[in-house]
């Protein structure tokens, strides 16, 4: 049980600090360092409850059962880390926000007093590392303390469902997606965690034995629903992130084509990006360098290139836009073939420059756009043969 549970804090760890990458920017920003507390928290939970760290934490301590009331006490604050962190998805006005935060944690931690002062009030010599809820079932102060945490951490659970309920009504994608996650998760802690340790709980109140529940069913279903959770949370947060990701990689191939055709024109030296780049940042670069050829090439550009390109692209049944980037593909791989020329350029010749503009383009849909036309026309091919400039002339 103690390694399943440490697996489990240990997935808690490592999307906490994904989540929490940029230390400078995340706690800057009450949203992000909410979800980084609240992750770290579910996953202290588990690690707090692994009967190896009860064992440990009660020998280091020489109280028996200290870890009983240390683990409900960490419940009860992932339980208000839980509705501040929803407190602060939801947003609204500062005031309003922090208002109803003071109020998650006065509540709580009123919860966890009691918790550690039912606690100290009880008598529990008999050290339970896996049975405690159920072994003292029936104990004055330790019966009342094992209730509160249950009340309390059932009480999050379905606030939070509730809201999550109403608002993913209001929104669409993968918010929506995050908050079903949740409730999913929720779910799922307060049928299968709550609910089995109540009725342990219970069970052992009307003297009966289902201790199984609380032992065997309890924590596998906390880990479940704890897990649906973290990734309701964090998905739309980090799902978009990522995908831009993903669509960098494919952009920064497509431009290959087009770097390809402008890597020999000379432009002002810039440094090598770093190896350690992400995907966006590599295409960031490859933009840059990109456009500054294409400003190099300025005067070399030549509209009767790229008219003449535009009139072929279209008698070949290219539409408009398609044609027009055709066109301006033409024009900049006969710009590039000049630029390479040893001897002095030619001149751009009437309708070069006023033509510039349709080469620079700033968007990278439209850089890609321009790459794939270069890469695949058999106009921009002319081109780079020579034959559009005497086509044009």
């Amino acid at each position: 049980m103690s390694l399943i549970v440490y697996t489990v804090a240990s997935l808690f760890t490592a999307t906490a600090l994904l989540v929490f990458r940029r230390p400078r920017l995340a706690l800057r920003d009450p949203l992000t360092a909410s979800t980084c507390v609240s992750i770290f928290l579910g996953g202290l939970c588990f690690f707090c409850s692994a009967p190896v760290t009860l064992g440990a934490v009660n020998d280091l301590t020489r109280i028996p059962n200290f870890g009983a009331p240390m683990t409900y006490s960490v419940i009860s604050a992932y339980s208000a880390s839980l509705l501040i962190l929803l407190i602060n998805w939801r947003g609204g006005p500062a005031e309003r926000v922090r208002r109803q935060a003071v109020r998650v944690i006065t509540v709580y931690s009123l919860v966890i007093t009691a918790v550690i002062t039912l606690f100290a009030l009880a008598d529990a010599p008999a050290e339970r590392l896996r049975d405690l809820d159920t072994y003292y079932a029936n104990t004055p102060y330790m019966r009342e303390m094992i209730v509160l945490y249950l009340v309390g951490h059932g009480a999050c659970a379905l606030i939070t469902i509730y809201v999550c309920l109403r608002w993913s009504r209001e929104v669409t994608g993968i918010l929506r997606v995050g908050l079903r996650l949740i409730m999913a998760g929720l779910a799922v802690d307060v049928t299968g965690f709550e609910g089995a340790k109540l009725t342990a709980v219970a069970a052992r109140w009307a003297g009966h034995d289902l201790d199984r529940l609380s032992t065997g069913l309890a924590p596998r279903a906390a880990a479940l629903g704890a897990l649906l959770c973290a990734a309701g949370f964090v998905l739309p947060r980090l799902l978009p992130a990522a995908l831009a990701q993903w669509h960098s990689v494919w952009d920064y191939r497509a431009l290959g084509p087009l770097w390809a055709e402008l890597r020999g024109v000379p432009t002002a030296p810039k440094p090598a990006p770093p190896r350690w780049l992400l995907p966006r940042g590599r295409l960031y670069y490859r933009e840059l360098r990109i456009l500054d050829a294409l400003l190099a090439l300025q005067s070399r550009c030549d509209g009767r290139v790229r008219e003449a390109a535009y009139q072929r692209a279209r008698a070949q049944g290219s539409p408009p836009g398609e044609a027009h980037f055709v066109a301006a593909a033409a024009m900049v791989v006969d710009a590039a073939r000049q630029a390479r020329r040893p001897h002095p350029a030619e001149s751009a010749g009437p309708g070069g420059t006023d033509r510039l503009h349709t080469a620079l383009f700033s968007d990278t849909r439209e850089l890609v756009r321009l790459a794939r036309a270069l890469a695949g026309s058999s106009v921009v091919e002319a081109a780079r043969r020579g034959a559009a400039r005497t086509a044009g002339g």
